[in-house]
């Protein structure tokens, strides 16, 4: 472990940064290169990728198999994902807490229906510091029982009470889509009785079955191989290369169907049909999100989406499209909110305008727009949102490899209007995952829209 005298010395260092920094800063005039993959590879029996513009700060993920589609009770995965930068054998959380701030980093811990991600952002300089940490995190969390009466149950009660009518109408739709599995919702609802299930011992079981060299891989955006393959090596050596159980992996099937809760205050709906997966080319979708769109980027303008012109016809309503990626099926979702009888009329001004492309009525214009829109979706994700990372590490717990950005470019550019008519033909031909929660009495049903479920 990094002793705190090694520390205080790297703290003396990061003050006398900005003055070594200026060497290595890019000038505005220099031009930016365009986003690179990630490169994978095997340290010490560890999946690792990574991708390095030489920037000044990093930002390391260990990405485990521990999201809702694998964990086997309620409310284990976000019990896991609190108790994350917790008491370890080594280090009191406060002491944690500490150290990363005193070398201004950033900690973060969040999950997926896949994975549970634990984050660090900091300066390129301090790898070794952070990698340690987050191997410590994953191999040595106490689980003890205080925490979690204290604090950790306290966090999930926080945020079951956020969740609002759109997140439930999303586990909704997967929960129709797949029923278990990735069906299974991203956080246990207020009714779910998680006290049968989630206590300390529940959730370091849990870790032990996901927190091994099988079931993770460690992603860096910001840092060289070589750099991760000095640190990765004796730091996560400590990390069980499996485990004594086996975690649920079955294949995902989708089924189709649909689901309506009542609910006061805000209404929402989800339309979704089955979508692309990780690591599976399907460059079609991507532009079909694209072209349904929904916000408008666009200062004072509606946009060119069909989503977008419909929430601006029917104000109250919000809408956009998003394709739901996991590691062997997909979700690509439309998902309406607002007010109860503009989130019906969107709803249904958007299967119009999914028929209208399966119809062939998509203008070259909106078709130019769809996959420059794609584009930027696809470089900015890493950038912006940190998905990048997140996919790269769960594709690499797939059996796959990262997405390969020139060739996803071309594969974008390649794809035509009338590719577009037959994938969204074939969406509509096939069942479709619709969910509705609010006021039931004015959301439209499935079949008031013309989908088959």
């Amino acid at each position: 472990m990094i002793s705190r005298s090694a520390l205080s010395r790297g703290s003396q260092l990061a003050l006398r940064r900005p003055a070594a920094a200026k060497t290595a800063q890019r000038g505005f005039a220099a031009a930016a290169s365009p986003a690179a993959s990630y490169e994978p590879t095997t340290i010490a029996g560890v999946k690792v990728a990574s991708r390095d513009d030489s920037g000044p700060t990093t930002r390391l993920a260990v990405v485990a198999k521990a999201g809702t589609r694998y964990e086997p009770l309620p409310g284990l995965t976000v019990g896991l994902e609190e108790f994350a930068f917790k008491n370890t054998n080594k280090r009191t959380a406060l002491r944690i807490t500490r150290e990363s701030e005193l070398l201004g980093g950033q900690l973060q811990a969040y999950h997926t229906r896949e994975a549970v991600i634990l984050q660090a952002s900091f300066l390129r300089e301090d790898l070794p510091y952070f990698t340690e940490l987050l191997a410590e995190v994953i191999s040595e969390t106490k689980y003890t029982t205080h925490e979690f009466h204290e604090l950790v149950e306290n966090c999930i009660h926080e945020k079951q009470a956020k969740l609002d009518s759109a997140a439930i109408a999303l586990d909704a739709a997967h929960n129709v889509a797949f029923h278990s599995g990735l069906g299974s919702p991203l956080y246990p609802t207020v009714d779910t009785p998680t006290s049968s299930y989630l206590n300390e011992n529940s959730v370091a079981a849990f870790a032990n079955l996901a927190y091994n060299k099988a079931n993770i891989a460690v992603v860096a955006d910001g840092a060289s191989q070589a750099g991760l393959e000095k640190w990765v090596e004796p730091f996560f050596k400590g990390v069980p290369a499996t485990s004594s159980g086996n975690l649920n992996t079955a294949a995902s099937k989708y089924f189709g169907g649909e689901q309506r809760v009542a609910k006061n205050g805000k209404n929402a709906i989800v339309i979704a049909f089955p979508g692309a997966s990780l690591g599976v080319p399907h460059p079609e979708t991507s532009v079909l999100v694209g072209l349904l769109g929904g916000v408008s980027n666009i200062k004072w303008s509606p946009g060119f989406s069909l989503l977008a012109k419909a929430t601006a016809a029917n104000p109250g309503a919000e809408a956009f499209a998003h394709n739901y990626a996991y590691s062997d099926a997909g979700l690509l979702a439309i998902q309406i909110s607002g007010k109860g009888a503009a989130v019906g009329k969107v709803a249904v001004e958007a299967v119009k305008g999914l028929k209208a492309i399966a119809a062939g009525g998509v203008s070259k214009e909106d078709l130019t727009k769809a996959i420059a829109k794609a584009k930027f979706n696809l470089l900015s994700a890493s950038e912006v949102s940190g998905t990048g990372l997140v996919h790269a590490g769960a594709n690499l717990l797939a059996g796959g490899k990262p997405i390969q950005v020139a060739e996803t470019l071309k594969a974008l550019e390649g794809v035509t209007a009338e590719k577009l008519q037959a994938a969204a033909k074939k969406l509509l031909e096939g069942k479709a995952s619709v969910s509705a929660v609010g006021d039931l009495h004015v959301l439209p049903y499935a079949e008031d829209l013309g989908l088959k479920v």
